[in-house]
């Protein structure tokens, strides 16, 4: 076999190099921009981190709420979002409920970052729903179990609850692509409960693993699932997830709804264990899901996440 030209190995050398130099300084600028976004987080959690709970919770809301309220992409994002549910909302609503929604969301927050603490807050639940009892007499029968529940609220309450019960439940969760966030997040997710399973194949497996020992798990199911099936949701077409039905039909599970609503005070929670969804087919039990959330919002729009972007693709 003949070698290259002399010419053309200096070229590919060089073009090699150039690519390695540019992936190492596109690495240093993806890192360098993710302390910057990390650093007003950061500059809150800091500078309120002598105050009581209640406080420091409250300073963090304060501080997300007023960028959702005043910072136009976000503010965008979110009216967009909202007007296909409202689309009569006024304007001054709409800013009023992004403010509001952006409070909540900067509490859930930091009660999941200090997550550990806030399970030791068990005077603040008010539990109630035939959900539980249901759950209590699976794990008596030694059958797992799946919670579902949405970005509504303070959905760690619900395991919070469980696990002050003797119900440890794991959950399911999305890796964050920013990595300080990622780690702060998954230690709070992980002070709820084990085990804490990535997205994905090998979450999946081991997923199936835990369940058919026994275990519990929690599925959030708002989010918006490029393989799912388009079923309604808001009123609106969503590309949603049927994984937590199949599985509650294929292990004969208990698939109960939950939910942790956020009362008037800001720092206690109603925790609500719906009946299990009755057995009948994987679409059939989503969408009743869906129902189930979908009243949960309409009741109190300000306490779900408006961006996560749920109709996009459907």
């Amino acid at each position: 076999m003949t070698s290259a030209p002399a010419g053309l190995r200096i070229a590919l050398g060089n073009s090699l190099a150039t690519g390695h130099m540019t992936a190492m300084l596109s690495r240093r600028l993806t890192s360098s921009w993710q302390h910057v976004r990390y650093i007003p987080l950061l500059s809150v959690l800091t500078f309120s981190r002598w105050r009581s709970f209640e406080k420091r919770s409250h300073a963090l809301g304060t501080a997300i709420g007023a960028a959702m309220r005043w910072f136009p992409p976000a503010r965008r994002r979110f009216e967009r979002e909202v007007l296909r549910v409202f689309p009569d909302m006024a304007r001054r609503q709409r800013a009023i409920m992004s403010r509001d929604m952006g409070r909540r969301m900067g509490q859930t927050l930091f009660e999941i970052y200090h997550c550990a603490e806030f399970q030791t807050r068990q005077e603040k639940f008010n539990v109630s729903g035939p959900g539980l009892a249901a759950l209590e007499e699976a794990r008596r029968a030694g059958k797992g179990a799946i919670i579902v529940s949405g970005h509504f609220g303070q959905w760690e309450a619900v395991r919070a609850v469980l696990k002050a019960r003797g119900l440890e439940t794991g959950a399911v969760y999305r890796p964050q692509a920013n990595r300080h966030y990622q780690r702060q997040l998954l230690a709070g997710i992980e002070a709820g409960g084990r085990p804490i399973l990535e997205t994905g194949t090998i979450g999946t497996k081991a997923l199936v693993r835990h369940l058919r020992a026994g275990g519990f798990i929690a599925i959030l199911l708002d989010e918006k699932y490029a393989e799912g099936v388009r079923m309604p949701f808001l009123g609106q077409p969503a590309l949603t997830s049927l994984s937590a039905a199949q599985l509650a039909l294929k292990y004969a599970l208990p698939m109960v709804p939950a939910y942790g609503t956020r009362t008037a005070d800001g720092s206690s929670f109603d925790v609500q264990f719906e009946a299990p969804i009755a057995h009948t087919d994987s679409q059939t039990m989503t969408q009743v899901f869906n129902d189930s959330l979908s009243a949960r919002i309409l009741a109190a729009p300000d306490q779900w996440y408006w961006l996560l972007g749920r109709w996009k693709g459907a």
